[in-house]
């Protein structure tokens, strides 16, 4: 029998095709599984719990508590406890500083990005990258402790300028010559505070820019800064929003850099450059460590407005950022 008549081998079997993940996939599926749901009881039971707490202020003070000004708790010589507690100055100072963190951080944060992302050369774009995710790691309190000694003198010059050339203007004006510890700068520092996170969301959508629309605009005879103008602004528009939400949620809720560089008063204060005001988080620090009772009670319904503020900025930015990067626009 020569090689040519030689029979087949036997058939191998058919391999079984599964979609059944491996035990080790399954382990690993379940233990991210339930860490990522454990995130999710855990802030859904901090949410019911000052829900709860702030439901009880509400009946007890009524929805006067979201617009008086007063923050008073007098106790008289028969024990009897007065009180008069309001968050409306503290709505409203966190408004102002966020509103000054917001403008002033986010042009920064935009110019930052294009620079990372069109301007940047390879070799220095990986350092510059991993210094503005550092910054992000850096706790609240150096940036507290930096703005009142090293930002504070400079921020309170600027401070006078603007008081001096834009006092027409009643948010610039300023009913008394102090110009420190203002929401003016601590919205400085809340700016400083959220350019790495608007930076790397704006990062992350020019770069999702499409490559063919770039390279039609550079055939047309369009420059570096007309492209920039022309097609990566438009397509990450939505993007650079939903960083800047995301910029607002931190901005809303940071307490110890906001409680170190302004004067907390309990006093409506609409003038971003005179030094009075405050906001939620910054009450809440102050009064936590000598409140009892109703008091605390209170703090806890202030908590539970500043959770729901920062929720939901939080949510409807990752909605923005979703649907930028999933859509291409």
């Amino acid at each position: 029998m020569t090689l040519l008549e030689a029979k087949p081998g036997a058939t191998p079997s058919p391999r079984e095709i599964t979609t059944k993940p491996r035990i080790s996939d399954q382990i690993f599926r379940g233990v991210v599984t339930s860490f990522g749901m454990s995130a999710l009881v855990i802030l859904t039971l901090i949410g019911t719990f000052l829900a709860f707490r702030g439901v009880q202020t509400i009946h007890t003070i009524g929805w006067g508590f979201l617009t008086n000004y007063n923050w008073d708790v007098t106790t008289s010589e028969t024990g009897v406890v007065t009180d008069h507690l309001g968050v409306g100055a503290m709505l409203i100072g966190t408004l102002l500083v966020s509103a000054v963190a917001i403008i002033v951080g986010v042009p920064l944060s935009i110019a930052m990005a294009l620079f990372l992302t069109f301007y940047a050369p390879q070799r220095l774009k990986a350092i510059f990258i991993s210094i503005v995710d550092l910054m992000a790691a850096f706790p609240s309190v150096l940036f507290g402790l930096w703005g009142f000694f090293v930002l504070m003198p400079m921020a309170t010059y600027w401070a006078k300028l603007l008081n001096h050339y834009l006092s027409w203007i009643p948010v610039f004006n300023s009913p008394e010559p102090f110009f420190e510890r203002s929401p003016f700068i601590a919205g400085l520092v809340l700016a400083i505070m959220i350019i790495p996170i608007v930076t790397s969301v704006s990062r992350e959508v020019f770069a999702q820019t499409p490559l063919d629309r770039i390279q039609a605009a550079y055939a047309l005879g369009a420059t570096k800064w007309g492209v920039i103008k022309a097609v990566v602004f438009p397509f990450g528009s939505s993007g650079v929003v939903g960083g800047a939400m995301l910029g607002l949620g931190r901005a809303f809720g940071e307490t110890v850099a906001v409680y170190t560089v302004l004067n907390i008063v309990f006093a409506p204060n609409w003038h971003v450059l005179f030094g009075s005001g405050g906001n939620i988080a910054s009450l809440i620090i102050l009064k936590w460590g000598e409140s009892t009772g109703a008091e605390t009670t209170a703090l806890l319904a202030a908590g539970f407005i500043l959770f729901v503020l920062t929720l939901l900025v939080n949510l409807t930015a990752n909605f923005i950022v979703r649907q930028t990067l999933k859509s291409g626009k």
